[in-house]
């Protein structure tokens, strides 16, 4: 019976020693520096509000309310200005528990068409007879809201394509000003670079397992495609 006690108490420290504790995490609106059609007043919020999901989802962070935010972002207009100083980063964590702060910025955006076929098309977005491809990128930064130190950075990048409005999510959460974009190639490519994020931000922050080598690799591989575009001497 002693032995059982025993190794019972010795199965619950193990798993106790095992479980990990959720990062706080605070996610302000995005920032925008192209010129995509779809890109609203609201948008930045939205697309806030959708990493956020994303990360709840994820099961690897606490994510901090949008109301625990509002006055801060106000006082500091930090969803117009995507800048978070290291005294900022503080007093943020301090009001709203958040041990990081996520930015996100859209950072390349580009829509074209191509094929044969009728159809019509309205500010970028095709409907019916040709197949819609969209590049997007977005970058991301983790700070830390202690020392306001940028803990971690992604640029995610990637192509989307498909055939006009035939295109559709195995997960929701569009609303708002990107409502009617939903089923776009510039909505897909939105809903995947995000997932993507998250993904990679559970992997660094939470996991920390063998995925840490997979995106290095992946970085790696990205980083060197995009050099690969321009000559070197």
């Amino acid at each position: 019976m002693k032995k059982l006690l025993l190794l019972l108490a010795t199965l619950m420290v193990g798993g106790n020693a095992l479980a990990k504790d959720r990062p706080v995490v605070a996610v302000l609106d995005f920032t925008n520096e192209t010129q995509a059609h779809w890109w609203q007043t609201d948008v930045g919020r939205e697309l806030g509000g959708m990493l956020a999901n994303e990360l709840v989802s994820t099961g690897a962070f606490k994510v901090v309310e949008r109301q625990k935010l509002d006055s801060v972002l106000g006082e500091q207009d930090l969803g117009a200005s995507g800048r978070v100083s290291k005294s900022t980063a503080a007093k943020m964590g301090q009001v709203t528990g958040a041990q990081y702060l996520i930015t996100g910025k859209v950072a390349a955006y580009e829509e074209n068409t191509s094929g044969g076929g009728g159809g019509l098309s309205f500010k970028g977005i095709s409907v019916g007879g040709k197949r819609n491809k969209a590049y997007l990128a977005i970058d991301l930064r983790v700070v830390n809201a202690t020392t306001g130190e940028v803990e971690f950075v992604r640029t995610v990048e990637g192509h989307s394509k498909g055939g006009g409005m035939s295109l559709g999510f195995s997960r929701g959460g569009f609303g708002g000003s990107l409502g009617g974009h939903k089923k776009t190639p510039a909505g897909k490519a939105i809903r995947a670079a995000l997932i993507e994020s998250t993904d990679y931000l559970a992997c660094v922050m939470y996991d920390q397992d063998s995925c840490v080598k997979e995106y290095r690799d992946k970085e790696r591989s990205r980083r060197n495609k995009s050099k690969s575009a321009l000559s070197l001497d």
